[in-house]
């Protein structure tokens, strides 16, 4: 293409340069001017641009403003980006390629190069499109007076949903240059197939999978859901708000790509996907399709820019019936696609300042602003209203189907159940309802939304608008096989078995911590009813706790609940005061369920850690089949240290990961224990970590206690972590003191660890967690009484080419570069970031006058404050480490620009040092040599130590002294530890 354009047009840039700075006068030895037609006329032997340019220069003595307008048909022709069914002549290669592969949607803020004038003739080319009740214009908003609209009748366009187009056979055979792809997987992740976490209820318009999308060029993976109107995109499944929201009626087109790919257009922007499989992906291609003509939302009754705090951004903002909807922008707006919504009914509001109101909902408070008081009384107005209207609402149904996982049924998935299961906080189908009533009104107490108005109240509506499905299945179905979960069509005998086994038997049922003991789970329920943990509640009363008084001489659960204003826990008790529950039966390990099949293999997965999620895929860059979140670990466990791999365990999951390497391994195990850890744990305790487990403590030091704790097994000793930060400080216990003074007593998930007077007992929420755990404490208790080491002997903290050398550092110095090799070698930043000004001053002055003495602590700040200690003590030291005499030495030889000369002059200059100097340096740099080892982690590299480094060494910072201090770092070894050559000694001198 290019070689052909530079045949045609000789000197384009010359004739470019000439129409747009025109000489006044031509002068006779000049060439010709070149007019627009001479440049014309030899591009248009280019084929693919010979239609468009015989446009132009037929247009080219006319102004903009005259050119006539395009026809729908030439528009369609020309706009490769809309596909159209009965399109005249195929795209040729690049602009098919575009159309597939490349996406409109760069940049949500800038999209005014792409609008078109002819809008609406393009939509009207759609099947069933109409404009009057479709698009609203953008000159339709840009024209009203005020920045706050008040239309009812206005509404952002949402024309209806066209056939998808086929892929091309040519687009087929060829891999596209600019195809998207994930990102590659970093481990292997080993797991029981059947295990995976269930994609939830599908059915003809409902649809739920993990799928990768890209909103530009920016690439995610999210959990999407589609209950028939709405479609959603959420970061975690348990995400109260979503990142991405829209109503079907928005979307344009529809179109299937290959190898999974699919995109929903919107206007002028799509969004692609990719789903891990072809069954996925025509899955929702057909849910997507059966949406097809559906109406938009009614009742917009405000839409305008409005200002969020917590993190402060500008947003658009909308008020649709019952429910506040956050839009990027004012373009998010018009094309229909929003962040999340938040539903009004229940949410309270009010001013909190001149241009400031605060909306409050159960799960989150959204401070916000607007620019006048006129604007904040026309938002507290419609705001206000849409409040009230929600809260005076007598549909239960429309109410209860606010919350998104009240819109399906809990068992099979149909769309808008009108039936609940009251007591379990259940909405299902008519299909569904008929099963539960087999089981009995002591197990399931079924209710309808339309007819049985007298039984919901209202802390039962906010029950179940708060909670609802999602909170049921939480319970009742978080360890359902994919394999077992029915759909809206399924048999009646596949319905009844499926729920006799969910509810009558609790096969799939989560239960609580504390199941094992009747009595403790009766405490802990007294205690939980006096606060507002619905979920803790469900959770006891599924697992078998009895809400009916046994005691006469105490106040009962409900008494308690009212008494302590919690009419919401008193509610969801008193429906189930007389309920029964299916006994808890100990799990042993990880047994596969009785209809699983005999022959279940292990599915080998790949796996990429991305913040606080694992992501899953069959290949090594494919699109996510699944996602862990980190939050949702159990348990993890170091195998054994030849083999590279960790055990991964969580409430229905038992994964193996394998790495290719040491490194690898410890860089995967620190970003998850510091994910699910709390903070104050040290990074001795997470590098040196073989079992850790989170914990229910019962019991510490004789006094009673109910709270969530990790408990980690590492190199040195059992530490214990209270999940909360208020909560008593943590305890560690040396392994040596455990194997000669302490004490171990198992029984079933409980372990209870005695130290001379201190007694600390611990429950597991899962079986194999115990089992494993209390068996790799035994084998570390084995190796201390053998007088062994359960790890490899820690290396010497520095390289030395003689150990008497050691002895002639500092012991402030040793002390800093010993705390910082056991802890901070996998800090990030760790001589980057500062520490607490206060505490590093303090550090200083102990380092100086007791280095021993000195409080180094060990958790993440610590560490960070006693490197900002080190490199001010090193400051005040520099004076001994670089005498003025020798500074001219230094300086010289980072100037002799061949690197073996160099070398050997840095060596020269060191040999000349004293003895104490030379040992501090060799201590110094080979503690830093050590530290950009683990720069992967840390981000120190051998430059960023020294841009660190050089102005505290030296006081100053130029190119030669970065250079020398980049290369003592380096070349530690070679420099430090490498005895000098005669040769080079007769060859340089520098002095």
């Amino acid at each position: 293409m290019v070689r052909n354009i530079a045949n045609h047009i000789p000197n384009l840039a010359g004739a470019a340069g000439s129409i747009i700075n025109p000489a006044p006068t031509p002068s006779p030895s000049a060439p010709a001017p070149i007019n627009l037609g001479a440049i014309i006329s030899p591009v248009s032997n280019i084929p693919n641009l010979a239609d468009m340019l015989n446009m132009v220069a037929n247009s080219s003595s006319q102004s903009v403003r005259s050119v006539p307008p395009l026809t729908s048909a030439d528009l369609v022709a020309v706009d490769s980006r809309v596909p159209v069914e009965d399109r005249a002549e195929p795209a040729g290669p690049e602009e098919e390629e575009e159309d597939a592969y490349i996406t409109v949607l760069e940049n949500w803020d800038d999209d005014a190069d792409s609008d078109s004038s002819n809008e609406e003739e393009i939509y009207q080319n759609w099947p069933g499109s109409s404009m009057p009740n479709g698009p609203m214009r953008r000159d339709q908003i840009d024209n009203l007076p005020n920045n706050i609209v008040r239309s009812p009748s206005l509404a952002p366009l949402r024309p209806p949903l066209p056939i998808p187009l086929p892929v091309s056979q040519s687009a087929k055979d060829r891999k596209p240059a600019n195809q998207k792809m994930p990102s590659v997987a970093t481990i292997r992740v080993s797991r029981k197939k059947g295990k995976r976490t269930p994609v939830g209820p599908q059915s003809a318009v409902a649809r739920a999978s993990w799928l990768d999308v890209w909103k530009g060029f920016r690439h995610n993976v999210y959990w999407a859901t589609l209950d028939g109107q709405l479609m959603s995109l959420w970061k975690k499944r348990t995400d109260q708000f979503s990142e991405v929201l829209f109503h079907v009626s928005s979307i344009t087109n529809i179109k299937k790509l290959e190898r999974g790919r699919f995109s929903i257009y919107f206007k002028k922007k799509h969004y692609d996907f990719l789903a891990h499989s072809d069954d996925v992906q025509d899955s929702w291609i057909q849910s997507l399709l059966a949406t097809r003509g559906q109406p938009g939302p009614e009742d917009l009754h405000i839409h305008g820019p409005i200002t969020i705090k917590d993190p402060r951004s500008r947003i658009y903002a909308a008020i649709w019936g019952h429910d506040f909807w956050i839009y990027p922008n004012k373009d998010g707006f018009q094309l229909g696609v929003a962040c999340y919504s938040i539903p009004l009914n229940l949410a309270t509001i009010r001013t909190t300042g001149k241009h400031s109101l605060t909306l409050t909902t159960p799960f989150k408070n959204f401070n916000l602003s607007v620019d006048s008081s006129k604007d904040l009384s026309i938002w507290l107005e419609g705001l206000s209203s849409s409040i009230s209207s929600a809260l005076s609402c007598s549909q239960v149904a429309t109410r209860l189907w606010k919350n998104p996982s009240n819109r399906q049924c809990a068992d099979c998935g149909a769309t808008d159940p009108e039936w609940a299961s009251v007591n379990l906080l259940l909405v299902i189908c008519h299909s569904c309802a008929g099963q539960h009533r087999a089981l009995g009104s002591t197990r399931s107490k079924i209710r309808s939304l339309k007819m049985d108005n007298k039984v919901w109240t209202e802390p039962l509506i906010q029950l179940f608008v708060a909670h609802g499905n999602r909170l049921g299945n939480q319970v009742w179905g978080s360890q359902v096989p994919s394999a077992e979960q029915i759909s809206p069509d399924a048999s009646v005998e596949s319905r009844s078995k499926f729920i006799q086994d969910k509810y009558g038997k609790g096969r799939y049922r989560r239960v609580h911590a504390l199941a094992s003991s009747t009595e403790l789970m009766q405490q802990r329920l007294r205690e939980v009813v006096c606060g507002g943990d619905i979920e803790e509640t469900l959770s006891l009363i599924c697992s078998g706790s009895k809400v009916c008084q046994t005691d006469l001489q105490s106040p009962s659960v409900i008494q308690l609940a009212e008494r302590a204003g919690q009419a919401l826990q008193a509610e969801l008790l008193r429906l189930n005061e007389y309920t029964d529950m299916p006994p808890y039966v100990p799990k042993s390990g990880y047994q596969r369920p009785a209809s699983a099949p005999s022959g279940e293999e292990d599915e080998e997965l790949h796996g990429k850690l991305e913040e606080d999620r694992f992501l899953f895929s069959l290949e090594n860059d494919s699109a996510a089949c699944d996602v862990l979140d980190l939050r949702e670990v159990l348990s993890l466990f170091r195998k054994d240290r030849n083999t590279f791999q960790f055990e991964l365990i969580t409430l229905d999951n038992q994964l193996i990961c394998g790495a290719e390497s040491e490194d690898e391994l410890i860089i995967h195990l620190v970003h998850i224990l510091k994910v699910i850890l709390p903070s104050g744990v040290s990074y001795a305790e997470v590098c040196g970590a073989v079992g850790v487990s989170k914990v229910c403590v019962l019991e510490d030091g004789g006094a009673p206690e109910n709270s969530e704790a990790w408990l980690l097994l590492w190199d040195d000793g059992v530490s214990v972590h209270r999940a909360r930060r208020d909560a008593k400080p943590s305890l560690k216990m040396e392994l040596e003191a455990l194997a000669h003074h302490g004490k171990i007593v198992p029984s079933e998930d409980i372990v209870t660890l005695v130290l001379g007077q201190r007694r600390i007992s611990l429950h597991f929420d899962e079986h194999h967690s115990c089992r494993t755990w209390y068996s790799l404490l035994q084998d570390a208790l084995a190796n201390q009484n053998a007088g062994k080491s359960s790890v490899p002997s820690k290396e010497i903290l520095y390289p030395v080419d003689d150990l008497k050398e050691m002895n002639l550092v500092p012991l402030a110095v040793q002390r800093c570069i010993q705390h910082i090799t056991e802890n901070g070698l996998m800090v990030e930043g760790v001589y980057r970031r500062c520490g607490l000004v206060s505490k590093v001053s303090q550090l200083v002055e102990a380092l100086v006058r007791s280095p021993i003495s000195a409080p180094l602590e060990s958790d993440e700040q610590g560490v960070l404050d006693a490197a900002a200690a080190f490199k001010q003590y090193i400051r005040q030291e520099e004076v001994h480490l670089f005498p003025e005499c020798e500074r001219k030495n230094w300086l010289r030889a980072a100037t002799i620009s061949d690197e073996r000369a160099r070398f050997s002059a840095y060596r020269q200059v060191l040999q000349q040092l004293p003895s104490e100097n030379r040992a501090t340096l060799n201590a110094l740099f080979g503690h830093f040599y050590m530290v950009q080892t683990f720069s992967q982690v840390n981000k120190m590299t051998p430059h960023n130590l020294a841009l660190v480094l050089v102005p505290t060494l030296f006081h100053s910072l130029n190119t030669d002294l970065l250079k020398m201090t980049r290369e003592l770092i380096l070349h530690h070894t070679l420099l430090f530890l490498q005895p000098q050559l005669k040769d080079e000694e007769e060859e340089i001198t520098i002095l």
